[in-house]
């Protein structure tokens, strides 16, 4: 498909996506009290111990080849409409993206979500409405809390290499917020066997901050090692965590690159290495 095409397509797409989960999960947070509303809009893992968690193995992702852009999607969007994978919570898309040389996504509007793009290879340019102009690479963390309602564009800045990275969606706790872009540069080696906050609800924090109680760490762990992850508000959380590279276990689930693991009702998960591992945690309300 022409980028043209794809992104008239693709990006009215996920609006309406966007905009009917938001309506779903304000309905059902209103009307449900079976816990099967937003929070639980997914296929729990039966393989494992209890039913509080969802598994979505890297090979059962949604595909789109539009050749300037691949792209997987663990939640459904633009094409891939999967009515059992909408979301894990308040978290709606999670986008492995991998953008051709000088190519990218023109000029598109947002309104009323919090956008994450953690860069993983490369080096990706943004403009904004709000006169935002800026670079991310590895190590950065951008958001845009797109509130009232912005525009934007995402290119590939180099001629020569692909672009890689994560571009993640999460439903605000506040709606027609003043729209907000921010960036921050992390210390890589502030992660090497240990959690780092890359993101949190508190401007003071370590990161960048959003307009909801969620909190992201990311850790680079050597084979072997081992972690807890304390959540920071177990009675209405949940974690989803998403391994960028290697092999881990987490509470006793298997996992590989590219897998995805999301848990609830739970206060802490136990992380061990398998091989030279990289994690994302994602803590996020579940409804």
């Amino acid at each position: 498909m022409k980028r043209k095409d794809f992104l008239k397509k693709a990006i009215a797409g996920s609006a309406a996506s966007a905009i009917g989960a938001s309506a779903l999960a304000k309905s059902n947070i209103q009307t449900n009290t079976k816990k099967e509303n937003l929070g639980y809009n997914h296929i729990p893992n039966k393989e494992y111990r209890t039913m509080n968690t969802v598994l979505h193995k890297a090979d059962t992702r949604g595909n789109a080849n539009h050749g300037w852009l691949q792209s997987k999607h663990s939640f459904s969007f633009a094409n891939y409409h999967n009515p059992e994978r909408m979301n894990f919570g308040l978290l709606r898309v999670l986008n492995d993206d991998i953008v051709a040389p000088a190519m990218g996504f023109g000029t598109h509007p947002h309104q009323n979500m919090e956008i994450i793009s953690i860069p993983l290879e490369g080096d990706l340019e943004h403009k904004d409405s709000m006169g935002n102009v800026a670079v991310i690479k590895s190590g950065d963390i951008q958001v845009l809390s797109a509130g009232t309602g912005i525009t934007h564009s995402e290119y590939n800045k180099n001629k020569d290499k692909d672009v890689k990275f994560l571009q993640i969606w999460i439903f605000p706790n506040e709606q027609s917020v003043e729209p907000r872009y921010d960036q921050v540069t992390l210390n890589v080696n502030d992660r090497e066997n240990k959690l780092q906050q890359v993101l949190s609800p508190n401007p003071e924090d370590s990161g960048v901050w959003i307009h909801q109680d969620a909190w992201f760490n990311m850790t680079n762990l050597d084979e072997g090692k081992t972690l807890t992850y304390n959540l920071n508000k177990p009675e209405k959380n949940g974690v989803y965590v998403f391994v960028l590279k290697g092999d881990a276990t987490i509470n006793n689930q298997s996992l590989n690159e590219r897998d995805g693991f999301g848990m609830w009702d739970i206060n802490d998960i136990d992380i061990k290495a398998d091989s030279n591992t990289e994690l994302l945690l994602m803590e996020v309300p579940m409804n």
